[in-house]
């Protein structure tokens, strides 16, 4: 091959430099184009299906929250009770039984710590609020003084326009006091029918895979077996982790709260165990309230401290506890636990963002089984490198390699070649991809040859 300075070889003039070839000499280039535009115009539409079915699904949530939510929280709190009612179950307890006395066992322990700490909680709450007047009283002498400079006279305008907004909104005010004692009373209900759906869920919980493959039937049943199966061990194991990951902050953040003469620090510390289950968004939270009322209450020094021990009780949770105790297979990354949790308050409010990583958990639990399934029909992973939950799983995951069988004889059958990504031919078999297109098995061929 001889360049002749030109920037093009007699070789194959035009392959680089300034000459290009005379026109479309090759495959043509309007069909090259047009079968691009037909994939992107098909996955285009099947996103938009995608999206539209996404949409009626939350609407249809949306107008059953009402049920849902229930059903959701029983099914959180399952997975905590299985455990002791599958314990005493195997010791010859009768499930009913064991159901019972686990629920009322949990239920007393709750109401017996919030029992505890209500006499202290009524007891510092009215100095606190001295303490909160005091500290308007103490920025209203502020803003008098340099450098704001405001009278008094503009305050007292401020203060009655104020009181005058309120009156006008009396009515609204009184409407919104009959909505909170019906939430309370919502609240109430919700409370009543989560426990009935704990009590049958964690009695009758074992029954229900079995029922479902009979139901489902052999095929979709085996898949559910598997995907439900992991997605309950993965929430559990989820649940678990963020109650001791809580309790833990709960423990030291309220101890400092104590060892620094805060008032509420009991309730504070509930406050920050029942926020830890929403990640990120419920510490912060949290820690500014902890912040705030011993600001109010013991000044900007003590409300320091606090900030100090909140921010160091959460890194080393975070970098530490948190990583220590959870597995790989739970782990998400921080950006989709924001969004979820951003996404669930926005549509459900505080109930959502309170499940929204739960159910962004087995969304990504079912991800996973579905990109398994797809991976041992491609050859690209084996039964043996799946860590399987249920026996089901493994009939499954059979099936799968089978299916993918079939699939590569009836390639092979139809004509089709198989095309090695990357630079090497010879590569090993894992590498290589069905490829299906004639013009690929031909360049296969070239690449060969040369």
């Amino acid at each position: 091959m001889r360049d002749d300075g030109s920037g093009t070889t007699d070789e194959a003039s035009g392959r680089y430099g300034a000459t290009p070839p005379e026109g479309n000499v090759g495959i043509d280039r309007g069909k090259i184009v047009g079968d691009a535009m037909a994939v992107t115009a098909k996955w285009s539409l099947r996103f938009i299906v995608i999206c539209a079915a996404a949409a009626l699904l939350l609407w249809l949530l949306s107008k059953l929250w009402v049920g849902i939510f229930p059903v959701m929280l029983a099914l959180i709190v399952s997975t905590v009770l299985s455990g002791p009612v599958g314990w005493m179950r195997r010791r010859g307890v009768p499930a009913a039984l064991a159901a019972a006395v686990t629920l009322i066992v949990s239920l007393l322990l709750v109401l017996g710590t919030l029992a505890a700490i209500a006499p202290s909680i009524v007891a510092q709450t009215g100095d606190v609020v001295d303490r909160a007047s005091q500290g308007i009283v103490t920025v209203r002498e502020w803003l008098g003084g340099p450098p704001i400079n405001l009278d008094n006279e503009q305050l007292d305008d401020a203060i009655k326009e104020a009181t005058g907004w309120l009156q006008e909104r009396a009515s609204d005010i009184a409407s919104g006091v009959f909505t909170g004692v019906s939430a309370v009373t919502s609240a109430f209900v919700t409370l009543a029918l989560v426990l009935v759906l704990t009590f049958f869920f964690i009695k009758d919980g074992p029954s229900f895979l079995p029922w479902l493959r009979r139901t489902a039937g052999r095929t979709a049943g085996e898949h559910l077996t598997e995907m439900l199966t992991r997605v309950w061990v993965t929430l559990g194991g989820f649940i678990r982790t963020q109650a001791i990951v809580s309790a833990v902050d709960a423990f030291f953040i309220g101890l400092g709260l104590i060892v620094l003469s805060v008032p509420l620090a009991p309730a504070l510390a509930i406050l920050t165990f029942m926020a830890g289950f929403i990640p990120i968004v419920g510490a912060f939270v949290a820690g500014a309230l902890a912040v705030l009322v011993a600001l109010v209450s013991n000044g900007w020094v003590t409300a320091l401290w606090v900030l100090g021990i909140v921010l160091l009780v959460q890194q080393v949770e975070g970098n530490v506890l948190q990583p220590l105790l959870q597995s790989r297979s739970m782990k998400m990354h921080p950006v989709i636990i924001l969004l979820s949790v951003a996404a669930g308050g926005t549509l459900f409010g505080i109930p959502g963002a309170f499940l929204a990583v739960p159910v962004a958990a087995s969304v990504v639990v079912a991800l996973r089984y579905l990109s398994e399934q797809i991976d041992l029909r491609t050859g690209d992973l084996h039964p043996e490198e799946i860590k399987l939950a249920t026996p089901e799983g493994a009939i499954t995951a059979r099936h799968g390699v089978e299916a993918g069988q079939r699939t590569r004889d009836e390639l092979e059958r139809s004509g089709a070649e198989e095309f090695v990504v990357g630079e090497d031919p010879d590569a090993e078999p894992a590498t290589r991809r069905i490829a299906g297109s004639p013009l690929l098995g031909r360049l296969h061929r070239r690449r060969r040859r040369r």
